[in-house]
C-alpha cells in the first residue's frame, strides 16, 4: 500500500479533484490537505474556481489572484457559467509559467537540503464540472499536467443522492464520459459516508444481480426514477428499467478500470484508504497511460520530420534539381530600361544546363557545410541555399 511517506523520493502526483455542485468537493479538498499536513507531506494546492468567495484552505495558485471574475462578465457580457469558462481560458495562457513554478517546488533545492519537495499536487477545479471537462482550456491545463507529473482524477459522488438507481447509473454514465474525455486514471470517491454508506454503491458495480434486484424493487414500489410505474408504460417496468439493466452490463468493463472509496469529508474517514488508491493510480498512470503520451509525442515529433523532408522535396523539384528541365514563364509586363538587362540574364542562363546547375548546387552546399552528404544538417544548409537561390531568379 502506498501512503504519503512511501512516496517520498518518487514524481510528485496531481491530484485533480472534480464534481458536481454540492458534492462536498471543496470540503473534500480541505480534508485531504489536512491529512497530508497531519503526516507532514504539505501539498501544493492549486484553486481553479474563479467563482468561489471563500476556500477553507490556503492556495498557492489561485486563479482570482489572476483573474477577477465579476471583471470578466462585466468586460464580455457574460453569464455565470460564460464568465467561469471565459477566466479559465485567460488564465490557461499563463499555464507555462504554473508548470515552471510547479517544477521548481517539486525538485530538491541544494541550498536547503533538509527542505522536503513537494509529493502531492491538489488541483480543485469549479462546481459547474462541464466548464472546465469539455472546454478547451480545461483541456489544456490537464494535458500540461499529465505531460509533466502523474495526473490522476478523484471524481466525488454524493453518497445520500445517489441511492436510487437511476441516479446512480446518471453519475456512472457522467464518470465514463469524464474517463475517456481526459484519458486519465480515475477514482471513484463516494462522499458523505458519515450520512449514507457507500457499500450498496461497491455492491452495484460489482454484482449486475444487486443492481437487478435493487431496480426491481423500486419497480414494485413505483418509485423507480421519480415516476409511477403505471405511467403510460414508460415507469420501471417499461423501457426505463430495460434501459438500466442494459447499461449495467454495459458498463461493467469500465467499473473493472476504475478504483472506489467511500470517504467522509467531515469525519475524515477513508482519506487514507483515498491516498492508496492514489498511489495505484499513479503507478498504473507510468505505467499504461505514460508510454501512450509518450508514444503521441514521439509521433508528432516523427510527423514534423517527416513534413519538412516533404517541403524539401518539393522545393527540389520546384527547382529542378531532379535533372528535369525547368520551366519558367515569360515576363507579362517589363520595364523598357531593364529589357536588355534581362535579356542578357535569359541568354545566361540558357547556356545552363540541367547538369551544370546541379553542379553549382553541390558545390555550394559542400562549401557551406563540412559534414558528410546526407546529414540532417546538410539538408537545412542545402534548403537555406536553394531558398536564396530562389530569391535571385
Amino acid at each position: 500500500m502506498t501512503t504519503p511517506e512511501a512516496t517520498q523520493g518518487t514524481q510528485p502526483v496531481a491530484v485533480v479533484c472534480v464534481g458536481m455542485a454540492g458534492s462536498g468537493k471543496t470540503t473534500f479538498m480541505q480534508r485531504i490537505n489536512s491529512y497530508l499536513h497531519t503526516q507532514r507531506t504539505p501539498p501544493y494546492v492549486i484553486n481553479l474556481d474563479p467563482a468561489v468567495r471563500n476556500v477553507p484552505f490556503d492556495s498557492n495558485i489561485d486563479i482570482r489572484d489572476s483573474v477577477n471574475y465579476k471583471e470578466v462578465m462585466k468586460s464580455y457580457n457574460l453569464g455565470p457559467n460564460g464568465g467561469i469558462l471565459t477566466s479559465l481560458n485567460l488564465f490557461a495562457t499563463k499555464i507555462d509559467q504554473i508548470l515552471n513554478l510547479l517544477e521548481k517546488r517539486t525538485m530538491p533545492d541544494p541550498a536547503k537540503p533538509e527542505a522536503k519537495p513537494i509529493q502531492n499536487i491538489l488541483v480543485d477545479t469549479p462546481g459547474q464540472i462541464e466548464v472546465f471537462v469539455w472546454s478547451a482550456s480545461g483541456a489544456i491545463l490537464l494535458d500540461s499536467l499529465a505531460s509533466t507529473f502523474p495526473t490522476v482524477i478523484a471524481y466525488i459522488i454524493d453518497t445520500p443522492r445517489t441511492t436510487s438507481t437511476s441516479t446512480f447509473m446518471s453519475n456512472m454514465l457522467y464518470a465514463c464520459s469524464i474517463l475517456y474525455k481526459t484519458k486519465l486514471p480515475m477514482i471513484l470517491v463516494f462522499n458523505k459516508t458519515d450520512v449514507q454508506d457507500a457499500e450498496f454503491a461497491k455492491e452495484w458495480m460489482t454484482d449486475f444481480q444487486a443492481f437487478q434486484a435493487a431496480l426491481e424493487k423500486e419497480q414494485e414500489a413505483g418509485s423507480f426514477g421519480g415516476m409511477e410505474g403505471s405511467a403510460g408504460g414508460m415507469g420501471g417496468s417499461g423501457y426505463m428499467g430495460s434501459l438500466l439493466n442494459s447499461m449495467s452490463l454495459m458498463l461493467e468493463e469500465f467499473y473493472s478500470h476504475l478504483s472506489v472509496v467511500g470517504v467522509s469529508s467531515m469525519t475524515g474517514a477513508g482519506i487514507k484508504e483515498f491516498f492508496e488508491a492514489v498511489g495505484e493510480k499513479a503507478e498504473e498512470f507510468n505505467k499504461e497511460y505514460k508510454p501512450e503520451l509518450d508514444r503521441k509525442r514521439k509521433q508528432r515529433e516523427a510527423d514534423k520530420i517527416a513534413n519538412r523532408e516533404k517541403e524539401l522535396g518539393k522545393l527540389m523539384k520546384d527547382m529542378a534539381v531532379s535533372g528535369e528541365p525547368s520551366t519558367r514563364k515569360a515576363p507579362v509586363a517589363v520595364d523598357n530600361d531593364t529589357l536588355s538587362d534581362m535579356e542578357d540574364d535569359a541568354d545566361d542562363a540558357a547556356e545552363d544546363d540541367d547538369e551544370g546547375l546541379t553542379s553549382r548546387y553541390k558545390q555550394a552546399l559542400d562549401e557551406t557545410t563540412g559534414h558528410e552528404e546526407g546529414s540532417a544538417q546538410d539538408d537545412h544548409s542545402f534548403a537555406r541555399y536553394i531558398k536564396a537561390s530562389q530569391m535571385g531568379f
